[in-house]
């Protein structure tokens, strides 16, 4: 008799913690459900934020939507500083010596084709308006956080003076550069060979650019960048794009891409940051490049950039940087890959074409014309121009200079390969 009044008093017992299991596993699925919605909101809050009311839309065969926002309702003029801020229609001035390279490369055998993107083709944006590249829910839930959202992580710049490999290889990143340092510029102009890098983890990226920089490599450092990347993380797919990116505090808390905070002020109707590019070169195929310039207007102050010889974009206000309110220290060109070593090998994500330089025109990446602002104003051949690449059995450069492409110089690899394990 005894025995079953155990066997109760035992089940009660245990039907108590089962039922106090249960209200925990419930507490903890509200509180989950909690956290859920409230990121739920706070993406939500993060996307209208982001995505201007459009005046059209145009849906790109990539499956973009190009929002095309009135100019003053732009993501810069969230800024407090720029609530009253007069938005300046052109540049006081173009830098000197701008147009020669329509003729050289008319005159050049090796030709190059037009390019354009990809969105063109199902329509364009009104005058008095600018094309935006409509943020998605998946885009912010991709990155590590709301407010990363849009930005690099810390400490991704190619350090050529400091050798140090354990420093400069710390962020998993690499490089495959050619630099000028030593003097004041005041831009810097590239004409950039265009292909589609195979990326292989996610979260890498394979990028090809220009960067202005200002001030030392700690946590000051002013940079202006902009090229085209290749980044499944930020875009959701391996489509080539342009990009632009600054920073004012070595990507701390300050910049982002593209327009994805307040900073950049877009002018162009025509162009959309952070959208396809087509069509891109092919291995021993045809050939396409983009040209991008970035110089500062001696009299306003801000840093304007052009793509191509017709599209002048828009605009870094002065007043978001330090340094780069002068002038820059240090001009870098080339490619810069995400390393972060899949199985404890090297990636095999590419740079450039996934080719050495030495394979040279239609099979290697290059950037040509590569030039620099002076203090006058003039676009000039870069002097002393270095080379920099942590590990050239997986990434490597080549610089010459010929008639045609002025100072130019072939860059890229594949990553993983027999000599870089």
């Amino acid at each position: 008799m005894g025995g079953g009044g155990g066997g109760a008093h035992f089940s009660r017992g245990r039907g108590l913690t089962v039922f106090f299991c249960l209200l925990g596993l419930l507490s903890l699925t509200r509180a989950a459900r909690l956290s859920v919605e409230r990121q739920k909101l706070e993406v939500q809050k993060h996307l209208n934020r982001l995505n201007k009311p459009a005046v059209k839309s145009i849906e790109s065969p990539d499956g973009d939507i190009i929002d095309c926002v009135h100019m003053a309702h732009q993501p810069a003029f969230d800024h407090p500083f720029l609530k009253d801020h007069k938005i300046q229609m052109r540049p006081s001035y173009h830098p000197e010596g701008l147009f020669d390279e329509n003729k050289v490369a008319t005159e050049s055998k090796e030709r190059t084709n037009p390019i354009t993107q990809l969105w063109h083709m199902n329509g364009k944006c009104p005058e008095g308006t600018i094309p935006i590249r409509r943020t998605t829910k998946d885009d912010v839930l991709r990155a590590s956080s709301v407010k990363r959202y849009g930005r690099k992580k810390h400490r991704s710049i190619p350090k050529p003076r400091s050798a140090d490999p354990d420093l400069t290889n710390e962020s998993g990143h690499q490089h495959a550069i050619a630099y000028v340092e030593g003097d004041k510029y005041y831009g810097a102009k590239a004409t950039i060979n265009v292909w589609e890098p195979k990326i292989q983890q996610p979260n890498e990226f394979s990028l090809s650019q220009l960067w202005i920089l200002g001030g030392s490599f700690g946590e000051d450092l002013n940079s202006i960048e902009a090229g085209w990347q290749v980044s499944p993380d930020l875009y959701g797919d391996n489509n080539t794009r342009l990009f632009t990116y600054w920073t004012s505090d070595a990507y701390q808390a300050t910049g982002c891409y593209n327009l994805l905070c307040s900073g950049f002020i877009q002018i162009n109707s025509e162009i959309a940051m952070g959208a396809s590019i087509s069509p891109v070169s092919g291995y021993r195929n045809s050939q396409y490049d983009i040209s991008i310039l970035v110089w500062k207007d001696p009299k306003e102050g801000h840093w304007w950039m052009q793509f191509g010889n017709d599209y002048v974009l828009g605009y870094w206000p002065s007043f978001l940087f330090s340094y780069l309110t002068d002038s820059a220290s240090m001009i870098e060109w080339g490619g810069e890959v995400v390393n972060s070593v899949p199985n404890g090998q090297h990636t095999s994500t590419q740079m450039g074409s996934g080719h050495f330089p030495e394979e040279g025109f239609g099979k290697a990446s290059y950037f040509r014309n590569i030039q620099v602002v002076d203090g006058s104003n003039n676009l000039k051949a870069p002097k002393g121009i270095g080379t920099f690449t942590e590990q050239s059995n997986c990434y490597d450069v080549q610089t010459g200079s010929n008639g045609d492409w002025g100072h130019y110089f072939y860059y890229g690899g594949p990553g993983r390969n027999s000599n870089c394990p």
